[in-house]
């Protein structure tokens, strides 16, 4: 596969399997704004994914966006295992989408100054955007840490156990990588991994968390080429139920 192409289908691929399950805490949300707030970053999320797939489907003739999203067999897939797992207590959506969206924001910011004229524009509307879900992940880990109990700081605690390993997935190397580092498209997943690693850790340490090792990381491994969890295909079947009624129909 062409390299662009790569790596704009893992970006997408991510935003739309991390929006899905993030829309998943409406109307199940610990407090009624978080039902709001979830789902509306939730519609970032899938929104952001969309213009992703637009620019696949006008660089590279492939399918329209809603085909890309809604027409594609769990093998054509490049999301990472780290979007796939279910959402699971609020604790655990929370430090996903805390080390998810600090992920995000750095990829962003790196693709701000793209060789691409495209991705610099795309990053920079997508930019406030995260900003805003920047803070939110910030205010709540604060919440359930610093200002929590020693139940909440354990929880939160034990997802970040949990999650961190499999975070790194998110960064996962891809065939021809190189070719877009030397074009100066973005600095690479290795750059971008190692910057999210000290910011997580600076965090970690404001909010009073101890990093968990890492020795297991490539179990996580696979979702750049298309090998994945269990959790994907049931989540697929989920989000083209409505679609696969009648794939031909205009909504």
């Amino acid at each position: 596969m062409n390299a662009l192409k790569q790596v704009l289908f893992n970006m997408a691929d991510d935003l739309l399997i991390i929006g899905h399950r993030n829309s998943e805490w409406t109307g199940i949300g610990p407090v009624i704004e978080e039902d709001i707030a979830f789902a509306s970053m939730a519609q970032d999320k899938i929104g952001q994914a969309q213009i992703f797939y637009q620019l696949i489907h006008e660089k590279f003739d492939e399918r329209s966006p809603d085909l890309l999203g809604f027409n594609r067999n769990e093998n054509e897939f490049f999301s990472s295992h780290f979007v796939e797992f279910p959402i699971g207590e609020f604790d655990y959506s929370l430090v996903r989408h805390f080390l998810f969206d600090q992920a995000q924001i750095i990829r962003i910011n790196d693709l701000i100054n793209s060789s691409d004229d495209d991705l610099r524009t795309i990053s920079i509307k997508f930019l406030p955007e995260l900003k805003y879900h920047i803070m939110h992940a910030d205010i709540w880990m604060e919440q359930l840490t610093n200002n929590g109990n020693e139940v909440s700081q354990a929880r939160i605690q034990s997802s970040l156990n949990e999650l961190f390993p499999a975070a790194f997935s998110l960064f996962e190397n891809f065939d021809q990588e190189k070719e877009l580092i030397e074009n100066k498209i973005y600095s690479g997943e290795e750059a971008l991994k190692n910057i999210w690693i000290e910011t997580i850790k600076e965090k970690c340490n404001n909010f009073k968390l101890q990093i968990p090792k890492t020795i297991n990381i490539n179990e996580y491994m696979g979702g750049r080429q298309a090998i994945h969890t269990p959790h994907l295909k049931p989540l697929l079947d989920e989000m083209t139920e409505v679609y696969n009624i009648e794939p031909s129909a205009e909504w």
